[in-house]
């Protein structure tokens, strides 16, 4: 099979929400020796991108975001199988998922973690009701890129304040890039407590957070 027809097929086994699908063109790609990255950003991402486009014009819901989800998952487990770890890292960067100390609500949260693997970001999902120390504490382990968490309540929003406080705390701020969401949180909020981005859908929260990685590696 073609290559462009190996990659719509991939797109085609997420937007249609068909992980045996998705598993068949994983090991077309790799048998057409389509590398991972490839593989991954021209066929699996755009399959999620129309997902997203879907999910955000009302058109498609949580149930099938976590299906999409699945069938996205499942393909990248098959390209990189017996990679090595090196050979493995396709992502365009490290980000830690969250949901902020006292706020125990992750759906949101799990559909922007699958839109950044989609993308080729490495995820490092701590869950929800995550103390600040902790994703302090990781975020400086792990050396990641970006710490994202979303806040759905007013009265959990203070955490994200708190979460770039200790990364100045820690030392580690300038090398960290933090981004924020959730229903009550808005970019005048972002813009007060210090944070590099702001986003209100899955999408965008992609394309906030390759920007951000983007001009940190420009700086350096």
């Amino acid at each position: 099979m073609p290559r462009d027809a190996i990659l719509e097929k991939l797109a085609r086994s997420v937007s249609d929400l068909d992980p045996d699908l998705a598993v068949e063109a994983a090991h077309e790609a790799r048998e057409a020796n389509i590398k991972p990255i490839e593989a991954i950003q021209e066929g699996l991402a755009k399959g999620m991108g129309v997902v997203s486009e879907l999910f955000d014009e009302g058109e498609m819901f949580v149930p099938q975001i976590l299906i999409a989800a699945e069938a996205f998952e499942s393909a990248v487990a098959v390209l990189v199988e017996n990679l090595s770890a090196e050979e493995a890292n396709v992502g365009r960067g490290k980000v830690i998922c969250h949901t902020v100390q006292g706020d125990i609500h992750d759906v949101g949260k799990n559909i922007v973690k699958t839109m950044f693997r989609a993308n080729g970001f490495e995820v490092i999902d701590l869950g929800r009701d995550v103390p600040v120390d902790d994703v302090v504490a990781k975020a400086q382990e792990l050396k990641v890129d970006i710490v994202t968490g979303s806040a759905l309540m007013t009265t959990t929003m203070p955490a994200q304040r708190d979460i770039i406080q200790g990364l100045e705390e820690e030392g580690i701020r300038q090398d960290v890039k933090c981004m924020f969401g959730g229903a009550p949180v808005s970019q005048e909020w972002v813009d007060k407590i210090g944070a590099d981005g702001f986003a209100d859908n899955a999408a965008d929260a992609v394309r906030v957070a390759i920007e951000l990685v983007e001009s940190a590696r420009s700086e350096n």
